[in-house]
């Protein structure tokens, strides 16, 4: 029994979507908190724009947003299905396990994989009654 996939314009959307999410808050990572530099800058008086930003991604790291908006957001797509909001909980999956909110963010973003490949196979559907 084989089962055929189909990939519409949405799935690379959502593909588009999960690499700019998780991609972008890599880089954000990579280029704005990572570096001792940036600390530096950031605590002095005259501090850069770019210290806005990074204060609220420590602190969306610190309580642990990233990973708890990623599982909210992967449950939504499990049970309500859905190929756009199974990309976006996977890209906040994946920001939230770059920004070390790994335990929520990897069940968010496995939910979100569920929900979005479901939907690709077309087994989103409610199961036929028994004959």
């Amino acid at each position: 029994m084989s089962k055929t996939t189909s990939w519409s314009a949405d799935d690379f959307y959502g593909a588009w979507a999960v690499a700019m999410i998780g991609g972008g808050a890599f880089a954000f990572r990579l280029l704005a908190i990572a570096p001792r530099a940036t600390v530096g800058l950031c605590a002095a008086a005259n501090a850069p724009g770019i210290c806005v930003p990074r204060h609220l991604v420590l602190q969306g790291q610190y309580y642990g947003l990233f990973g708890w908006a990623a599982l909210a957001l992967g449950l939504i797509a499990f049970f309500r299905g859905g190929r756009g909001l199974g990309a976006v909980a996977l890209g906040l999956g994946i920001a939230a396990v770059v920004n070390f909110n790994g335990t929520q963010g990897i069940i968010g973003s496995a939910f979100g994989l569920i929900a979005w490949l479901s939907a690709i196979t077309g087994r989103t559907g409610a199961a036929s009654p028994a004959a």
